[in-house]
C-alpha cells in the first residue's frame, strides 16, 4: 500500500481535507504546482487557490456532488500564490468510515495547463477567423451590390431611350391625338416596367434575415429574371427544368448564389469570345437533398484555379471587373449558412456549378 500510495504522489497532485474543506495535506506536487509551501498550505481552506474567474455554480456543484457521498471529476481553473493561472483534471473522492459517514475528502489532480491554453489559443483563433469572414462576407455583399446597380442600368438603358424617343415622336405629334394617345400608352408600359425592375431589385436587398421555407424554384427564377437583360443583351440561352422542392433557410441568399454563378458565366463568355452562348439550369431531388446543376460553354476554368475559385479575394478577371468574393459568398451561404454543398467541375470549355441543399422536413 505504501508503495502504491508513493506511486500516485510521485505522479499526480494530491490533497486532502477535512468535511469543511480545510486542507489536511499535501503532497509536494501541490506545492510544486500551486507555488505555496506545506506549512502555507495545511489548516487553510481549500479554496487558497480556488481561481476567482471560477462560478459560484461550480463550486456548489462539487459540494452537492461529495456531500451526497458521490465522486465528483471536472478540469478546474486554479491560481498560483504569485496569480497565474493554472488548470488541473480533478478527481475528489469522499473517504467514509465504518458507519457510512463520511470522514474526509481525498483530491487528486494532474496538470493539464498547456493543453487549456492550446485549446484557448485555438478558441481565439476561431473568433478572429469568424469576425474576418463576417467583415469579407460584408465586402462581398457590398461588391454584389454594385454588380446589381449594374445590372439595374442595364435594365433601365434601353427603356429610358425608348421613352426619350416617345416624347420626341409625341412633341411632332401634336395635333394628331391618335399617336399621341398610342405613345403614352407605350409610355406608361415602358414606366410600369422600369418601376417592377426597381421593385424586384429592392426585394433582392431586403436585408431579410428570416428563415424560413420555399420553393428553391422560384429563387431561381429571381435570379434569371434579375439579370434578364444582362442575358438577352450578352445573347446567352438559358435552358430551365426545375424541381419544386422545398428548403429551409434565407430565399434571397439563394438567389444570390445563382446570381454570382450566372454573373461569372456571362463574364467568361464575353472574355472568351464564345459565340453560341448557353447555360443550363437543373434541379432533382431524392428523398434527403435537392442537386442543382448550373452549366455552361463559357470556356471552362483553368485546372490551375479550379481548386481555388471559392477562396476569399481569388479572382481570374481584371481587378476593376472583379473582387474574388462572390463564390466565396455562395460557399459560405450555402455550407455554413444551410448545412449543404456547392462543387465544381469544369472539363471540354464547359464549366458545372453543383449545389446540394437538404429537403425541408415535410
Amino acid at each position: 500500500m505504501n508503495k502504491y500510495q508513493e506511486a500516485i504522489e510521485s505522479t499526480n497532485i494530491v490533497s486532502k481535507t477535512d468535511r469543511e474543506g480545510i486542507i489536511t495535506f499535501v503532497n509536494d506536487e501541490f506545492c510544486k504546482i500551486s507555488g505555496y509551501s506545506k506549512k502555507e498550505l495545511i489548516g487553510k481552506n481549500h479554496n487558497i487557490v480556488r481561481h476567482p474567474d471560477v462560478d459560484a455554480k461550480s463550486f456548489k456543484a462539487l459540494w452537492d456532488t461529495i456531500k451526497n457521498k458521490k465522486i465528483y471529476k471536472d478540469t478546474v481553473k486554479n491560481l498560483t500564490k504569485d496569480g497565474k493561472t493554472f488548470y488541473v483534471n480533478t478527481t475528489v473522492i469522499p473517504i467514509l468510515d465504518e458507519n457510512e459517514n463520511i470522514k474526509e475528502y481525498i483530491a487528486i489532480r494532474y496538470d493539464v495547463t498547456n493543453e487549456m491554453l492550446y485549446k484557448q489559443q485555438v478558441q481565439d483563433e476561431i473568433a478572429k477567423n469568424k469576425i474576418k469572414q463576417k467583415a469579407m462576407l460584408t465586402q462581398a455583399r457590398h461588391a454584389s451590390l454594385g454588380q446589381m446597380l449594374a445590372n439595374i442600368a442595364h435594365q433601365w438603358r434601353q427603356p429610358l431611350t425608348e421613352l426619350n424617343l416617345n416624347l420626341y415622336n409625341m412633341k411632332r405629334s401634336v395635333g394628331d391625338l391618335d399617336r399621341i394617345d398610342e405613345y403614352y400608352a407605350q409610355s406608361k408600359e415602358l414606366i410600369k416596367s422600369m418601376s417592377s425592375t426597381i421593385d424586384d431589385f429592392t426585394n433582392f436587398f431586403t436585408p431579410d434575415r428570416e428563415v424560413k421555407t420555399f420553393k428553391v424554384e422560384l429563387s431561381i427564377n429571381e435570379a434569371v429574371k434579375l439579370l434578364e437583360e444582362r442575358l438577352k443583351k450578352s445573347m446567352i440561352d438559358i435552358s430551365l427544368e426545375l424541381s419544386d422542392a422545398k428548403v429551409v433557410g434565407v430565399a434571397n441568399e439563394v438567389t444570390q448564389v445563382i446570381v454570382n454563378i450566372l454573373n461569372n458565366a456571362a463574364d467568361a463568355f464575353e472574355h472568351n469570345g464564345v459565340l453560341l452562348r448557353q447555360i443550363d439550369i437543373l434541379s432533382t431531388e431524392d428523398k434527403e437533398n435537392i442537386y442543382i446543376e448550373l452549366r455552361d460553354n463559357a470556356g471552362g476554368i483553368d485546372k490551375k484555379n479550379i481548386d481555388r475559385i471559392f477562396e476569399p479575394y481569388f479572382t481570374t478577371k481584371h481587378q476593376k471587373s472583379g473582387t474574388g468574393l462572390g463564390l466565396f459568398m455562395s460557399k459560405m451561404i450555402c455550407e455554413q449558412g444551410m448545412d449543404g454543398l456547392i462543387e465544381v467541375k469544369s472539363k471540354k470549355g464547359t464549366t458545372t456549378f453543383s449545389i446540394t441543399l437538404p429537403l425541408a422536413l415535410s
